[in-house]
């Protein structure tokens, strides 16, 4: 077989035992702690229709869907020149919120008015893989179904916050802002509606690539000098507008929306009245997140020990009606579960198992039935007893047992019909 057959596909992985332990324990951690919050965990298919993925407004995410061909058809494209796209009829989820719509849709009628949600699995993007970036990979969400308040957007803050400090990842903050209040700004000051997606996800880059990227970039999609300045104005004005705790009139003839300036305000001093300063909440007008479904406030959390968010959502109150012909207000948060699993790695943390490792060494003397019997002694103990057979040269297996993660062995000997010798810990042998 050939060698290059026997590593995954590019931006694909092999998971390693130690890994998949913590990202179990990560798991376990978090779903804990959404549980204690009243959301209730569901599943979706891996495949979705190809026009639910197509037509979701999931921004450049739609250009970066896994097709597949309808079974067995394949051929038929090639002999009869049918298009490759009229053979495709499914495609692989590259998140969890467009299924997690379509699943609300479908079930409705046996899920609450109010439906809190939490989501853990697998999706994939056809992008060029790079670090905490994989074709391949998990996402960790909570959505809101059916709260039209800013409860919904206080509440998922909260609980994605304390689901990451529950895995102790701490020193982070969380950046909000609203599509809405973006909109509304950026009509004032003359863009016109079309414009607006191309500028935003521009805008979107400012923390990556500065002010001069942002106006390069913008300059390149045929902005004039006027309309950049402009774009640096309306920004520069939303900041002045959240700092101002006492407005009360309305400066502009068109009218500013008050009231989602106001929305913003209270989740964010909501949050940080709670947060007992682990965290905190502030206002980015930048921040505008790539998906285009989003249609109010936005967040995003960022680590101090890493260049990338490790966590983003926002409110999408459109996507459901659009299939049910009946507006639902819907908000949710993801966590990125792949880029956390990377700051725990490199920081050396271990899963917090629940019982110790131990390799019941079994001499070859011993019965089967007595190793079986002591293996279940040992872990109504509390006691991981893993049954090992005994090599000739003990210390050697010993070590490559402690290399492995055991943390304790006992050897299993014929005597007295297969007699335990005390527990050690392998540390100390020799």
């Amino acid at each position: 077989m050939k060698k290059e057959l026997i590593v995954p596909p590019r931006g694909m992985r092999d998971q390693l035992p130690a890994e998949v332990e913590l990202r179990d324990w990560v798991v376990a951690r978090i779903l804990d702690t959404y549980r204690q919050f009243g959301f209730r965990h569901v599943e979706t298919p891996s495949l979705e229709h190809i026009g639910l993925l197509t037509g979701s407004q999931a921004g450049e995410n739609e250009k970066l869907i896994f097709k597949v061909l309808k079974r067995g058809e394949a051929g038929e494209a090639v002999t009869s020149a049918v298009s490759l796209d009229e053979l495709v009829d499914l495609g692989l989820r590259f998140d969890l919120t467009v299924p997690l719509t379509r699943y609300y849709a479908n079930n409705r009628a046996k899920l609450p008015r109010i439906f809190k949600a939490i989501q853990i699995g697998n999706v994939w993007r056809a992008e060029r893989p790079q670090r905490g970036r994989f074709r391949q990979f998990t996402q960790c969400d909570i959505d809101v179904i059916g709260v039209e308040s800013e409860l919904a957007e206080a509440e998922l803050i909260v609980a994605t916050a304390a689901a990451l400090m529950a895995i102790d990842l701490k020193g982070f903050t969380i950046r909000i802002n609203d599509r809405g209040l973006l909109a509304s700004m950026a009509r004032l000051h003359g863009f016109p509606e079309e414009q607006h997606d191309a500028m935003f996800i521009v805008l979107d880059k400012f923390d990556k690539i500065g002010r001069e990227g942002v106006a390069a970039e913008l300059s390149a999609h045929g902005y004039s000098p006027d309309r950049v300045d402009a774009v640096f104005l309306m920004i520069d004005r939303l900041q002045e507008l959240m700092a101002d705790e006492e407005t009360s009139s309305d400066p502009s003839p068109q009218g500013e929306p008050r009231t989602l300036f106001r929305r913003l305000r209270q989740i964010r001093d909501a949050v940080n009245a709670v947060a007992n300063g682990e965290y905190c909440v502030e206002y980015d007008p930048k921040l505008v997140r790539g998906m285009g479904y989003y249609t109010g406030p936005v967040f995003e959390i960022g680590h101090k020990d890493v260049p990338f968010s490790i966590a983003g959502g926002g409110r999408y109150d459109k996507m459901i009606g659009r299939m049910i012909g009946e507006e639902v207000p819907a908000c949710g948060f993801s966590i990125g579960f792949e880029r956390i699993i990377t700051v725990l790695q490199e920081r050396k943390a271990a899963a917090g198992a629940p019982v110790k490792r131990l390799a019941l060494i079994v001499d070859p003397a011993v019965a089967l039935d007595a190793a079986l019997a002591k293996s279940a002694e040992l872990r109504a103990a509390g006691y991981a007893a893993s049954l090992l057979p005994r090599d000739k040269k003990l210390g050697r297996q010993l070590q490559a047992l402690a290399a492995d993660g055991y943390e304790a062995f006992v050897v299993l000997k014929p005597d007295g019909g297969g007699a335990i010798e005390r527990v050690e810990p392998i540390a100390a042998a020799g």
